[in-house]
């Protein structure tokens, strides 16, 4: 596999996202997760991306039992859950977080640390100064933030460097294209895709809308309710037929079109099974597919909001 710079390692180009681990799109076991990893190490996977918040510590406590020592390893704290979820950035409450995390993930150390979302309260010097000391005192070897304005990432930057910033990235959401990820090259900082294939419509079978209420988390996301999901279907049915003729996978191809976006950015899609790590071989486009593409799925095609005004909150909006 191609490898990508993060922080001061290279990765492999395709990283794997590991909140599905958590029950957060449908049910999963742990025996079905351990051999998805496996599988996704086989293929030469080396960046593991995961969250105390999936399935609350459940998808941490996996990888904590899988014990692989040879990956780079990254999680997140910063979104509290109950009924009412809000955010917490102070240092006490991050660094609770981590030791929480490091001990479900079997590790005294993590290689990278994202804040998962911003709270406005905390000036963000201060919290680039709270991850300064703990890159300091060995706990993680760099940190991240997510969900972000460009203004943001450089106000961090200056206070201590950003090891990468993680915002939803694909062919249907297409905001950190202004700005975000230039302003990543610009620093050197490393843009982490997550979702870039579209929570699964980028998927090999079209998706059904069968999403079980208060399980899967697409049952409320604007882009998956109708009529936003048939016009969704339709438009991505073209895709799928641009792939067919091509002999390349859906999946495959839309990770190849996000790789082609810059050689700083590096998806994290996620499976909850090993059948599905064929389907993302992601070939190199030619410039010919890449506008062909572009002109089957313009940026701003897809119908409906990427989250709803609930599941938007925290998210920093800069356009």
């Amino acid at each position: 596999m191609e490898q990508r710079k993060l922080g001061g390692r290279k990765v492999g180009a395709i990283g794997f996202g590991a909140m599905s681990f958590g029950g957060m799109f449908g049910a999963t076991d742990e025996a079905t997760s351990l051999a998805c990893l496996d599988a996704a190490a086989e293929a030469g996977i080396t960046h593991f991306d995961t969250a105390n918040i999936y399935g609350a510590g459940l998808s941490e406590t996996i990888i904590g039992k899988w014990g692989r020592r040879d990956i780079h390893l990254a999680t997140k704290c910063g979104i509290v859950g109950g009924p009412q979820r809000t955010v917490r950035n102070d240092e006490a409450y991050i660094r609770e977080s981590l030791e929480a995390s490091l001990r479900r993930l079997n590790r005294d150390h993590v290689d990278l640390y994202y804040i998962h979302r911003r709270q406005p309260e905390i000036v963000i010097e201060d919290l680039a100064g709270t991850m300064s000391r703990l890159i300091e005192e060995g706990k993680i070897g760099g940190y991240g933030l997510s969900e972000i304005a460009p203004s943001t990432l450089r106000r961090a930057h200056a206070v201590h460097p950003v090891t990468a910033v993680q915002n939803e990235y694909s062919l249907w959401s297409r905001q950190p294209e202004l700005g975000l990820i230039e302003a990543c090259a610009d620093l050197g900082v490393a843009f982490v895709a997550f979702s870039p294939l579209g929570r699964g419509m980028f998927g090999r079978e079209p998706l059904k809308r069968d999403f079980k209420q208060g399980v899967d988390f697409r049952a409320t996301n604007p882009r998956f309710i109708e009529p936003n999901f048939g016009a969704n279907l339709a438009a991505i049915a073209r895709f799928r037929d641009f792939c067919a003729a091509r002999g390349r996978t859906v999946a495959g191809t839309a990770l190849a079109w996000v790789l082609a976006q810059g050689d700083h950015i590096i998806p994290i899609p996620g499976t909850r099974t090993a059948d599905h790590l064929g389907d993302w071989d992601s070939a190199p486009l030619t410039p010919e597919e890449l506008a062909e593409i572009g002109r089957i799925l313009p940026a701003g095609f897809a119908h409906g909001d990427r989250y709803s005004d609930q599941q938007m909150a925290f998210v920093e909006r800069y356009c």
